[in-house]
């Protein structure tokens, strides 16, 4: 077998640190790297590598290689501290180099080891004769979250297993690619913090780099305020334990409504939900907005009957619908932004959607929004005019026609 010279893996550690500063995916980053091993005479046939990562589903990242399939794939994993995942973790070779402080471990599959791990018989089934674990630590400084390291493994099916020298190359090359497949990661992790604290839309607009204080756009926008009827009732005859699951449940439902009909939510604020409609054709926004009104409610039915099938306590959604112009971008002080939507037309909707109590109905649409939706008839009757806190005049407000369907 040849054995990697020092200029080849001074031009590789370059590859992967250009590659790295190109901005290349992961998948990039591993398929280019062991491809390039495998040119340069080291028997990979298998490499998994594999980070944490912050996001409110997924734990992690892993990027799977294999000698003669296309490219490198991805894949995404939950939470190992529950279930089939946390029953792996614990027989995984990479918590035992956690656990004793080293950062290699290689291991011959035979019939005498392949009970050592849980992954070794299926790895004598297909042929492989030695595995190897690494484990490249990150500094206090650059942990996020549980990102704390960078995982990977290597496995050949030569009967002569690796050679000492190409072990050797792969720590010496395994932290460049660490550090490439980090920094891909970060960028992953800052796209989804933003999008998920700020909404999809702003985090775009945040990462694109409008970040300054007072830069704000005029738009104009369908704009969504929605609660939950009789929270505040709910929530004081509740179990505290039970308070925090039930916005999820209902916010789970209200906001995978908003996002499947392209708006974009801002805000939450206790029960309360604040969502935009970019208005580029006010017809266009309104029927997507009616649309994700529709969805909700159907989820909200379904939910309630899940939950009150578990004894658990049910409620409804309020919404209330407006279009106008509104400023939408970073209001705040030099320390704190938010990145959000302020004008006339915000206080507006919330305060039509404050009235659904009180004329008891779950929907209740500005004329400016009844007048833009372009249908004839328009599915909504009136309700009457009403002066509502705030708002200078007094504002007829509509609901949905019960007989038409949306």
């Amino acid at each position: 077998m040849a054995v990697m010279t020092e200029a080849e893996i001074a031009e590789l550690a370059a590859w992967i640190a250009e590659a790295g500063l190109s901005g290349s995916a992961e998948t990039v980053l591993v398929e280019g790297f062991c491809s390039r091993v495998v040119a340069l005479g080291v028997p990979l046939l298998r490499a998994i590598a594999f980070i944490d990562t912050l996001h409110p589903i997924y734990e992690g990242r892993a990027f799977r290689w294999e000698k003669g399939k296309p490219g490198a794939t991805l894949s995404e994993y939950g939470r190992s501290t529950e279930g089939e995942l946390a029953e792996r973790w614990q027989s995984s070779p990479f918590l035992r180099l956690l656990e004793s402080g080293e950062s290699v471990m290689r291991r011959r599959i035979s019939a005498l080891s392949e009970t050592e791990f849980a992954r070794f018989p299926e790895l004598r089934a297909d042929s492989i004769t030695e595995y190897v674990a690494m484990v490249n630590r990150f500094a206090a400084a650059g942990v996020i979250g549980e990102m704390d390291c960078f995982y990977s493994s290597w496995m050949t099916d030569h009967p002569g297993c690796f050679a000492d020298a190409d072990i050797t190359a792969l720590q010496r090359l395994t932290p460049f690619l660490g550090l490439a497949v980090k920094c891909a990661s970060l960028g992953r992790v800052a796209g989804t913090l933003v999008e998920t604290y700020l909404g999809r839309d702003a985090g775009r607009r945040v990462l694109s780099g409008r970040i300054a204080r007072g830069v704000a756009d005029r738009i104009e926008a369908v704009l969504w305020y929605s609660d939950l009827r009789n929270y505040t009732r709910i929530s004081d005859t509740s179990a505290p334990e039970q308070i925090i699951p039930m916005l999820n449940d209902y916010a789970d439902v209200i906001i995978s409504a908003i996002h499947e009909n392209a708006g974009d939510v801002l805000k939450l604020i206790g029960d309360g939900v604040l969502a935009i409609f970019p208005a580029q054709e006010r017809h266009e926004a309104c029927a997507a907005a009616l649309n994700a009104a529709a969805t909700a409610r159907r989820s909200v039915i379904s939910l309630n009957a899940r939950r009150s099938a578990q004894g658990l306590p049910a409620t409804d959604m309020y919404l209330g619908l407006h279009i106008g112009e509104v400023f939408y971008g970073n209001i705040g002080s030099k320390e704190r932004l938010d990145f959000t939507v302020i004008g006339p037309a915000v206080n507006e909707v919330s305060r039509i959607a404050a009235m659904c109590r009180s004329v008891d109905q779950p929907v209740l649409l500005s004329a400016a929004f009844a007048g833009s939706v372009g249908e004839q008839p328009p599915p909504f009757v009136s309700v009457g005019r009403f002066a509502l806190r705030g708002v200078a005049r007094a504002q007829e407000l509509f609901t949905l026609d019960p007989g038409a369907s949306l």
